[in-house]
């Protein structure tokens, strides 16, 4: 095992810059913002051609300059996957790379987030995302190769308090990609996860929003609000990791010819990983409230 995967090793830069001579055809999900934008603008320099998804056509305009094509596409609508999909079939003949980066954090208690609210976070993190894979992987087993890459993240490995829907739906990515790698693995489709940590996006500010709002009035309220305002004070400041951190490793993901089942990156990513494993449950609940200032 190990002498094969020296092998793979040394000639896999190699195999790779050989690839690379041949064009690839990405699709990548959530592609008008954050790290969908910026896989997108890296995937295009380096000779691939992109279409990028999103539901806001309007907020793509700017990658054009770029080369890459912005398609249509909400991931909640099962009909909208099927067009998205079809569009980029139908000129280009194929798929190469399915990059699902689409997804949002809705941070709440379990007990005041509505039903309706959770289901819209599973719909978007993890069913639009099967949907996808679903969508592409008749063309790729048919020509016996193709690669997904599935943006997880450490908290789909980790649990931060008052993100229950939010990590159920990242636990869940973690599970499915793990199941679809065995069953594609026959069919020379790659399956590899992206676990990003604290990235400098707008999902921070996002999950802030929503759990004041699910919060406002309750018993949770003074808790939920300090924790909010954590969010905010580090999405809006500048220690955290660039998304281009996670654009690379996208790429890396994209035409790697032995590709790792999981890339973990960002700020923050392997020590939560580290003290998750280490620490007691007990242990691990007491230095999450410790570091959110919450007594409970």
């Amino acid at each position: 095992m190990g002498k094969k995967k020296d092998i793979c090793v040394y000639f896999g830069n190699t195999i790779s810059q050989h690839l690379m001579k041949e064009k690839k055809v990405v699709l990548i999900t959530g592609g008008s913002s954050g790290i969908g934008y910026e896989a997108a603008v890296l995937l295009a320099s380096r000779g691939h051609k992109v279409y990028a998804a999103a539901r806001r056509l309007d907020r793509m305009e700017s990658l054009k300059q770029y080369g890459i094509v912005p398609v249509s596409l909400d991931v909640t609508d099962p009909s909208s996957i099927k067009d998205c999909v079809k569009t980029v079939l139908e000129r280009e003949g194929k798929i190469d790379v399915l990059v699902n980066n689409a997804g949002f954090g809705y941070f709440g208690p379990v007990e005041t987030v509505s039903m309706e609210e959770a289901r819209r976070q599973l719909e978007v993190n993890v069913f639009g995302l099967a949907q996808m894979c679903r969508e592409v992987l008749p063309s790729m087993r048919a020509r016996g190769s193709g690669r997904i890459v599935n943006i997880s993240s450490v908290a789909g490995k980790t649990v931060l308090l008052y993100g229950g829907w939010y990590h159920v739906s990242k636990y869940s990515v973690e599970a499915f990609s793990d199941a679809l790698r065995m069953e594609m693995k026959p069919f020379g489709v790659d399956v590899v996860m992206i676990e990003p940590g604290a990235i400098a996006t707008p999902w921070g500010i996002i999950a802030a929003d929503h759990l004041e709002e699910s919060a406002r009035g309750t018993a949770y309220e003074e808790s939920a609000f300090r924790e909010a305002s954590i969010f905010r004070k580090a999405y809006g400041g500048n220690m955290l990791s660039s998304p281009s951190v996670i654009a690379k490793a996208i790429v890396r993901a994209s035409e790697s010819s032995c590709p790792k089942a999981r890339y973990r990156r960002g700020m923050g990513s392997g020590m939560m990983l580290f003290l998750h494993w280490l620490l007691p449950a007990k242990w691990w609940d007491a230095l999450v409230r410790r570091v959110c200032r919450i007594d409970l």
